[in-house]
């Protein structure tokens, strides 16, 4: 095992099929509200420095199931820094049923970026930074992006949560119906989703996260290892937070106020975001544009090798835009 930690402390999972990258830092901090997370450091790997990235998750995920990708930026000159949300894997869960989504406000979520910022990338982290988040953590980065325009040099983000189809209201009317019903006493009970199903051997066919056999099965070993990193469906408060969210990103607004230079990556064959949401408001924003991956689905970090060598081109020629 190649994580450094502290005994008292939190740990990483370790299985073989999913190696820890080299140098691992595991710790905890807290934010503002006295919410305590689970974060993890990562120096960079041969060549020049290149900065920090800050790596940010998908609602249900979990530091481990980026090992991977990771080691991938590491091997570019990159150190990388991620946590869990709160709420969600190694950090500190919010209600008393702890495999079920929860979050009072999406602005939480902006809470404990800013927090980890200050604590975390500021004083251990080489500059500059450059912020990478997938699905949930692809808005919050969008919102990050607004709300402060020093943070990040560049935000690259993979199917971000910026809509959802197949909803009989629109994301602003399923705000309030999920608000509605949230205040009615509903706020912790769960409201399920096709994509929140556990995942397990068995669930591999047909599955709306990846197509990649030897991936979804690694996820399923880390959980094996570690049932306590398992987040289940989201609940009504979580889901009236999401709505409002997406529905602000969907405002005439929204796409101007993001002065960060921005890619966000869109899955051809997602059935977990809106894949045309996300075509909209690349097409609408001013520092930032949109790329559809064929043939993708929603996890595209953890789909084929095809599919991540299309998602890495992508990051690498972003990233490596400002110096040229």
């Amino acid at each position: 095992m190649n994580a450094i930690v502290d005994p008292n402390g939190p740990t990483l999972a370790v299985v073989p099929s999913n190696p820890v990258p080299q140098g691992a830092r595991v710790g905890y901090f807290t934010t503002p509200d006295k919410v305590q997370l689970r974060y993890a450091t990562f120096p960079k790997g041969e060549g020049a420095a290149k900065g920090t990235i800050c790596l940010v998750q998908g609602r249900t995920e979990f530091i481990e199931k980026y090992f991977e990708t990771i080691a991938d930026f590491q091997s570019r000159g990159f150190a990388v820094a991620t946590f869990d949300w709160r709420g969600q894997g190694g950090s500190q869960r919010l209600i008393g049923n702890k495999r079920l989504g929860y979050v009072r406000r999406f602005d939480d979520y902006w809470q404990d970026l800013k927090a980890f910022h200050g604590s975390i990338l500021l004083p251990d982290c080489p500059a500059p930074y450059y912020l990478v988040g997938h699905s949930m953590g692809g808005l919050a980065s969008l919102y990050a992006g607004i709300r402060d325009r020093m943070m990040f040099e560049r935000i690259f983000v993979s199917a971000p949560m910026v809509g959802l189809d197949r909803q009989p209201f629109s994301m602003a009317g399923m705000a309030r119906l999920c608000g509605t019903l949230s205040n009615l006493g509903l706020a912790r009970l769960p409201i399920g989703r096709r994509g929140d199903k556990a995942q397990t051997e068995q669930s591999f066919a047909g599955n709306p996260l990846t197509s990649d056999l030897g991936r979804f099965n690694r996820s399923v070993e880390v959980l094996k290892a570690r049932p306590e990193l398992e987040l289940g469906a989201p609940t009504f408060r979580w889901a009236a937070s999401a709505f409002d969210a997406m529905a602000g990103a969907a405002t005439d607004q929204f796409p101007g106020a993001v002065r960060i230079p921005v890619l966000m990556l869109a899955a051809a064959r997602d059935e977990i975001v809106s894949t045309s949401a996300i075509e909209t408001l690349g097409l609408r924003m001013r520092t930032g544009r949109h790329l559809v991956i064929p043939g993708a689905r929603h996890e595209m970090f953890v789909e084929t090798d095809a599919i991540r060598a299309q998602v890495l081109a992508a990051f690498d020629a972003f990233i490596t835009e400002q110096s040229a």
